[in-house]
C-alpha cells in the first residue's frame, strides 16, 4: 500500500462539490477545494436572474447521497439550489478545505516529482499529484459580435451577470435570445417593464414543465416513508433514460410522440396563428436542446410584449435596428445569448506531459476517455467533460459516475503505488471512434441542424451517446489495462 494521493479540486460547484464529499469518505484528507468566487455553488452562484431555476426535476437534480425536502416546487429555484451546495459544504465539513476567491489559473505537470504545480490568479501556488477538474460547462458568458454593440446608451448585460442595481420598471426592455435562460426570465420582467421587446432568432421546441408548489403536507409524508419516496425519484429517472431518450435517439415514436406534445402545447398557449406560425421550429425536436416552461407562450400575447424574428442588423444608442430598417427604441438590452462551449476555453491552463497544452490538444475539437481521462495528462480527471452533457436526464447523476471512477482510480494507485496513471492514446481513440458512431445515429448528427452541442464541423462533442445508465456501466470499474501506470521514481 503506498502514500495516499493529494488531491487539488477546481471549481466548488455542485460538480467540485461532489468529488470534494467523496475523496474526504474515501479517506483523501490531503485536499484542497480551489473556487475563483466568493462563495460555492457554481452556476447556481453566477446565475441569479428573475426566474432562474433548474429544468429537471428536483427529485433528479440533487445527490443520491445527500437528499434534500427543502424545496418549494417541482422544480427548484436557483436560490434553493444555491442553498443546497451550501449546505453540502457545510454538512460535509468542507469548508476547512475550500478556498473562496482562489481562482487557479494555470496548471503544469511536474515529470519528475509526478506532481501538477498549480498557481492561482492571487499568486498562490499549490503542488498536489491530482488535479479533479470541475469547471463546468456553462459558465463562459457569449454576446454575439453586432454592429453598434458598444453604442447603445442605456445599461445592458448578459443574463448570467445580472445587473439588481437596475429597475425595470417602466422600462422599454429588449431581449437578445429565446433559448433556455430567456425563456425563464422572459415572464418576469414582461412583468415590470412598459414593453418588452425579444428578438428571436430560432425559435425552440418547448414542452410544458408541469411545475407546481410542494406542500408542507406532502414534504411531511415523504419523510414518514422516505423508501417510497425513493421509488417516486426512481420512476422519474426511468422515464427520463426509458422515454424521454427517444427524443434524441430519434426513434419514430419518439421524434412523433414528442412533437405532438410540444405542437399541442403551442395550440393550447397561442391562439394567434401568426404568432404560432414564428414560434414553430423547422428542425425536427431534439437536435437543439428541447426546452420546458409553463407561462413563456402566455407571456407573449400580453399586450405589452412583441416578438420580432427579423434579423438584428446594428445596435444604435437608443435600441436596435432590425432588417428592413425598422428601428426598436429601447431603455435596457439584456442578452440572453447563452455560453461559449464548443471552444472549451477553460479558466485554467493546462500543461501536461512534455508541456502539451490541452487548449492546443483540443484545438479541433475536445476528446478524453470516458469523458474523464485524457491521453498526455497524468493524474488529470474531469467532471462534466466532453460528451458528457445530456438532453434527456439529469447532470448529477453523471457527475456522481464520475466522482465515483476518479475515487476508484486514485484507491487503485494506492494500492499498487502508482505515482502517475494516464490513459493510453490508443484507448482513448477507439472510446472515441465508437461514441462518434453511436451519436451519428443521434437527431444531433442532423446536419441541418446547428447547435451548441457539436462544433462547426458538425462534430459532437457534448454530449453522451446513449441512455445514462449506459454511462454508468461504462464507469463502474477502472480497468488499469487502459492506462500506462508509473511507480515512484525511488522505485522505478
Amino acid at each position: 500500500m503506498g502514500k495516499k494521493p493529494s488531491v487539488a479540486v477546481i471549481g466548488a460547484g455542485l460538480g467540485g462539490l461532489c468529488a470534494g464529499i467523496k475523496l474526504k469518505e474515501a479517506g483523501f484528507e490531503d485536499l484542497v477545494i480551489l473556487e475563483k468566487a466568493e462563495r460555492v455553488g457554481g452556476t447556481w452562484a453566477a446565475n441569479t436572474y428573475p426566474g432562474c431555476a433548474c429544468d429537471t426535476p428536483v427529485a433528479l437534480y440533487q445527490f443520491s447521497f445527500a437528499p434534500s425536502l427543502r424545496w418549494s416546487h417541482l422544480f427548484p429555484r436557483h436560490q434553493e439550489v444555491q442553498k443546497y451546495a451550501e449546505d453540502l459544504a457545510d454538512d460535509f465539513k468542507l469548508r476547512p478545505h475550500i478556498r473562496l476567491g482562489d481562482e487557479a489559473v494555470s496548471a503544469t505537470w511536474d515529470e519528475g516529482r509526478a506532481q501538477w504545480h498549480i498557481k492561482t490568479r492571487g499568486g498562490k501556488t499549490y503542488q498536489v499529484s491530482t488535479i479533479v477538474s470541475a469547471l463546468g460547462q456553462l459558465n463562459r458568458p457569449t454576446i454575439p459580435a453586432i454592429e453598434g454593440g458598444d453604442s447603445f446608451v442605456g445599461p445592458s448585460w448578459h443574463s448570467a451577470r445580472w445587473n439588481h442595481a437596475v429597475s425595470l420598471k417602466g422600462k422599454r426592455v429588449g431581449v437578445v435570445g429565446s433559448a433556455a435562460s430567456a425563456v425563464q426570465l422572459i415572464p418576469e420582467v414582461a412583468k415590470e417593464a412598459a414593453h418588452l421587446t425579444i428578438f428571436q432568432r430560432t425559435p425552440n421546441w418547448l414542452l410544458p414543465r408541469l411545475d407546481r408548489p410542494i406542500t408542507e403536507e406532502e414534504k411531511a409524508l415523504m419523510m414518514t416513508a422516505p423508501h417510497v419516496a425513493g421509488l417516486g425519484r426512481d420512476l422519474i429517472y426511468q422515464n427520463a433514460d426509458h422515454l424521454f431518450w427517444q427524443a434524441f435517439a430519434w426513434t419514430k415514436e419518439g421524434r412523433a410522440a414528442y412533437t405532438r406534445v410540444a405542437l399541442n402545447h403551442l395550440d393550447e398557449q397561442v391562439a394567434d396563428e401568426a404568432l404560432r406560425k414564428k414560434l414553430t421550429p423547422d428542425y425536427p425536436i431534439g437536435c437543439k436542446r428541447i426546452l420546458f416552461a409553463d407561462d413563456f407562450y402566455p407571456t407573449l400575447t400580453r399586450p405589452n410584449v412583441s416578438l420580432v424574428t427579423d434579423p438584428i442588423t446594428r445596435i444604435t444608442a437608443k435600441g436596435i435596428e432590425t432588417k428592413g430598417g425598422e428601428n426598436h427604441p429601447l431603455d435596457v438590452i439584456i442578452y440572453a445569448t447563452g455560453f461559449e462551449t464548443t471552444g472549451w476555453e477553460w479558466s485554467m491552463h493546462v500543461a501536461g506531459r512534455a508541456g502539451t497544452r490541452l487548449h492546443d490538444v483540443w484545438a479541433k475539437g475536445p476528446e478524453a476517455y470516458l469523458g474523464i481521462t485524457a491521453a498526455g495528462f497524468p493524474n488529470l480527471f474531469m467532471l462534466y467533460g466532453p460528451n458528457t452533457n445530456l438532453g434527456h436526464n439529469t447532470i448529477t447523476f453523471m457527475l456522481e459516475r464520475q466522482v465515483e471512477y476518479a475515487v476508484k482510480a486514485l484507491q487503485a494507485m494506492e494500492a499498487k503505488n502508482l505515482a502517475a496513471i494516464e490513459v493510453k492514446k490508443t484507448v482513448q481513440d477507439r472510446f472515441n471512434r465508437d461514441l462518434q458512431a453511436a451519436l451519428a445515429k443521434t437527431t444531433w448528427a442532423d446536419p441541418h441542424c446547428h447547435s451548441w452541442y457539436k462544433t462547426a464541423d458538425g462534430r459532437i462533442t457534448q454530449n453522451w451517446s446513449s441512455h445514462t445508465r449506459d454511462y454508468a456501466k461504462a464507469t463502474a470499474t477502472v480497468n488499469l489495462d487502459d492506462y500506462a501506470t508509473h511507480l515512484p521514481a525511488a522505485a522505478e
